[in-house]
């Protein structure tokens, strides 16, 4: 599996908007200047998200994105479901129950479920909370 500029530039946005959660709606060219992220390429990122519950969006001369919940409450796996789809290692598993003409007489297939479980439970116990933590965020200037 490999995560696209798509999923890494998008949880660098949403991390930035945690950054700035008591400044209000956030302009996507100041996230793309401080991130050294083309806005060009933010928005094309921007609708992938618009559609979740992580973003709102405030259109006007005072506009611009804010999450739409706490930072504790966003997921990274959360984020790159969003933008990669399937985090899945293999093909095979991108339904379930598993939908391969080989699933039962397969040797591999414990090792791609393993692997699957191990990168989906750690994505998904990371929060933009942890990474504003492990960062030196400042909690002091947290608000909701």
């Amino acid at each position: 599996m490999k995560i696209s500029t798509k999923g890494r530039y998008a949880l660098r946005l949403l991390v930035d908007l945690a950054e700035h959660q008591g400044s209000g709606y956030v302009a996507l060219g100041d996230v793309a200047r401080r991130q050294g992220i083309s806005k060009k390429y933010l928005e094309q990122i921007i609708p992938m998200l618009n559609g979740s519950d992580l973003i709102r969006t405030n259109r006007g001369a005072k506009g611009g994105y804010m999450l739409a919940k706490d930072p504790a409450e966003c997921t990274v796996g959360d984020i790159l479901r969003l933008t990669e789809g399937s985090l899945v290692p293999v093909t095979c598993l991108e339904t379930d129950p598993v939908d391969c003409p080989r699933v039962d007489d397969c040797p591999t297939l414990f090792i791609w479920k393993g692997l699957s479980e191990l990168v989906n439970d750690y994505l998904d116990n990371i929060t933009l909370r942890d990474i504003l933590d492990k960062n030196g965020f400042n909690a002091d200037n947290y608000v909701i």
